[in-house]
């Protein structure tokens, strides 16, 4: 609900409006904490897949301290770019930009199991992808035809689909248990279960800010859990905040810089998906705080943004940045449309990335605690997926596009060894399904007619063709 003590409703709807800044700071703070579990998640789970992540005994362990703390600083300076803009760079509203879960399924099969030495080629992916979706903002407006509803509900599913299996393994005890007495305990799974209880009722049972930020505070309430039930001890906690510096500066290309077709190939393509997420983003943000459809301008800037802000990340150690979702939905609760607020949490963001001891924190966080949240939020991005597919016409048309690259896609998933005799390049882009259900999407989206007969599809559906449709025409 809008704080009308705030400014008039006129100025509440205004992106260049700039509240009292006593009421502003927290505003912008409450914007940071919807997002900052999603942010620094996908850091998490890229050194856990290269294996020097939580639960490892890896000596590069303490290089995940610094993956968090890029999450945040160059989520903060993305979202700068947003809200403050450089030039054409950026849309000027209160856009809050942060790690992408979309790009986990492309960067996890680069550096399964490989330790430090994958992270030179998967940044170089990460700094020529950025550029490259900074130039869709020339022509973002052109290839909005060829990603409607079905396609982009498809991969957002995918996406999910491909990522809830962290989530149980981190909840069961972490990649380096399995096989171990310790896996799947009691113990572990009592972790999780209290963060994804916790968070469920709030979500569930309360309003504002303990809704918007049920995950973290479930996180929070499982890191005391774990205390109480010795899963972590008060000397390990003070032990990495003591080790932690207590400001430091990012260090640019400190990983290298190697090319990789796979890693490139990749960033390349997702970023098309991201663009379109974020003209989603952009039109969600003007019309539920501003009840207008987002200008041209501002699809291009954000475009921009998003691509600029993710190089800039890449050239630092940080991953790629896209808009928030959840922060489009505060607006629309708080009725606040000042970008000057979410310049606030940007800042917030900032401090929190060059202060090392905040990352120190959160890398005590139990692995199965961490997996109580994780499964909530990759739920939760299946369920936006599905949410987006009940926008389709659910026709035989779409039917088969959808039947056909959900099977490759998912079948290429459950399978990765059928692609065993495939270049590695071509085995990486594929293991994940992620890219061919894409492709194979937008191809049969683009070259099947509107028309499909009935007997097309009647044959092979076993009797469950389906005669819904995912919303009601005026026709």
């Amino acid at each position: 609900m809008a704080d009308h003590s705030i400014g008039t409703a006129e100025q509440l709807r205004d992106p260049n409006f700039t509240p009292p800044l006593h009421k502003a700071i927290p505003l912008g703070i409450q914007h940071v904490l919807a997002m900052f579990v999603s942010n620094v998640t996908p850091a998490i789970i890229v050194a856990g897949a290269a294996g020097f992540g939580f639960g490892s005994n890896s000596p590069d362990f303490p290089e995940l301290l610094y993956l968090i703390q890029m999450s945040m600083l160059f989520a903060g300076v993305a979202t700068l770019l947003q809200t403050i803009t450089i030039g054409p760079v950026g849309a000027a509203l209160p856009i809050v930009q942060g790690t992408s879960f979309a790009f986990l399924p492309i960067m996890i099969p680069l550096v399964a199991g490989q330790g430090v030495d994958a992270l030179a080629a998967l940044f170089g992916g990460v700094i020529i992808g950025g550029l490259f979706h900074a130039c869709i903002g020339l022509f973002i407006g052109k290839i909005r035809f060829a990603l409607p509803p079905l396609v982009t509900g498809l991969v957002v599913t995918m996406i999910g689909l491909a990522l809830v299996k962290v989530g149980i393994q981190y909840a069961a005890g972490g990649v380096p248990a399995i096989g171990t007495e310790e896996y799947g305990s009691l113990l572990n799974w009592s972790a999780a279960l209290v963060v994804i209880v916790v968070t469920l009722g709030l979500k569930f049972f309360t309003r504002g800010m303990l809704s918007i930020s049920a995950v973290l505070i479930g996180l929070i309430v499982g890191y005391f859990y774990a205390i109480g039930v010795g899963m972590l001890s008060f000397e390990s906690i003070a032990g990495s905040w003591n080790n932690s510096a207590a400001f430091a500066l990012p260090d640019p290309f400190r990983y290298g810089f190697t090319f990789s077709a796979a890693a490139v190939i990749g960033f390349c393509l997702m970023a098309f998906i991201s663009a379109i997420e974020t003209v989603g983003d952009v039109s969600g943000i003007t019309k539920g705080g501003a009840g207008r459809e987002a200008t041209e301008e501002e699809i291009q800037g954000a475009t921009y943004a998003d691509g600029l802000g993710t190089a800039l990340a890449g050239v630092f150690g940080g991953f790629p940045n896209t808009s928030f979702s959840q922060n489009v939905g505060l607006i629309a609760m708080t009725g606040v449309m000042s970008r000057h607020v979410v310049t606030c949490g940007a800042i917030f963001l900032i401090i929190c990335g060059l202060i090392p001891k905040v990352g120190g924190v959160i890398r005590t966080v139990p692995i199965e605690v961490l997996g109580g949240g994780v499964i909530v939020m990759f739920g939760m991005v299946v369920a936006a997926g599905i949410s987006m597919l009940s926008d389709v016409d659910w026709n035989r048309r779409n039917m088969v596009i959808f039947a056909i690259s959900l099977s490759i896609g998912l079948g290429l998933q459950l399978e990765p060894g059928a692609l065993q005799h495939l270049p590695q390049t071509a085995s990486v882009l594929l293991t994940s399904g992620l890219l061919p259900a894409a492709l194979i999407a937008i191809v049969l989206n683009l070259i099947l007619p509107e028309d499909l007969a009935a007997e097309a599809t009647e044959e092979v559906s076993g009797g469950h063709a389906g005669h819904g449709v995912g919303r009601l025409h005026p026709d």
